[in-house]
């Protein structure tokens, strides 16, 4: 089985449950040795128009492992799974990849989904983004005072990504 290249606007669902009940495996780096990608799990971002662009939004903490990787490439993945793989992007979410290989310990296989760019073979889609805006979330911003209760001084950076590619699992 492999994947078909679709538009990003042609893709099947709604967006708020594919990203918010579904979650996302975000990944940066790439194929090469154990330590030169990371990913982690989300169930925060979003997809949209801007800048004249479908764009991917990911939001990432700066104590987060996959940070490094996301500062450190030009290219991001947001990959999406079946709920047979839910346990693997738990673990994906609990276990950083400083201590453990995540796609040896899921059985996650990682793929090259564009130059420089990581996925997974197991996924049904796939965005693979260009960062093209990072900015740190600043709590001076936030109007709605709940907003707060998410944060203990570990406030996200929002990672706006270009979609250059959208890949669809093939039937």
């Amino acid at each position: 089985m492999g994947f078909t290249e679709i538009s990003s606007r042609a893709i099947p669902g709604n967006v708020f449950d594919l990203i918010q009940k579904r979650w996302m495996l975000i990944s940066a780096g790439r194929m090469g040795g154990p330590g030169d990608w990371n990913t982690m799990t989300a169930n925060w971002g979003g997809l949209g128009h801007l800048w004249n662009r479908d764009v991917a939004f990911a939001f990432v903490r700066p104590t987060r492992h996959s940070f490094l990787f996301m500062e450190k490439e030009e290219l991001f993945t947001l990959s999406f799974f079946g709920d047979a793989w839910r346990g693997a992007l738990e673990y994906c979410g609990r276990f950083s990849g400083r201590d453990h290989d995540k796609a040896a310990e899921t059985g996650l296989k990682a793929i090259e989904a564009a130059p420089g760019a990581v996925a997974f073979e197991q996924a049904e889609l796939i965005f693979v983004c260009r960062k093209i805006h990072a900015q740190d979330l600043d709590p001076k911003g936030f109007l709605d005072p709940a907003i707060h209760e998410h944060y203990d001084d570990d406030h996200h950076r929002l990672y706006i990504g270009q979609i250059l590619k959208t890949l669809a699992r093939e039937a």
